[in-house]
């Protein structure tokens, strides 16, 4: 379980990376990689706590990054 929030974390930060570098986002490159983690960290623990997700906590990572850099700039946008 440790080993897997760790890895949770690398793979956020790899897609927040190549997000920024594909030119899919435009917040930042550091920005693109907060905000991954961040939203890799939530579905992490709502996981852990409700076991809701798919079974493999790298596709929970990719999902939860990619959902996270589409909600958090839009709601800041005006």
């Amino acid at each position: 379980m440790f080993m897997a929030l760790f890895g949770t974390v690398v793979i956020a930060g790899i897609v927040g990376y190549v997000s920024e570098k594909t030119g899919w986002t435009h917040n930042g490159i550091l920005q693109s990689i907060i905000i991954c983690i961040g939203g890799a960290f939530l579905f992490y623990f709502v996981r852990v706590m409700f076991d809701v997700g798919f079974r493999s906590a790298g596709m929970n990572a990719i999902v939860s990054s990619i959902g996270a850099l589409i909600i958090v700039p839009f709601h800041w946008r005006r």
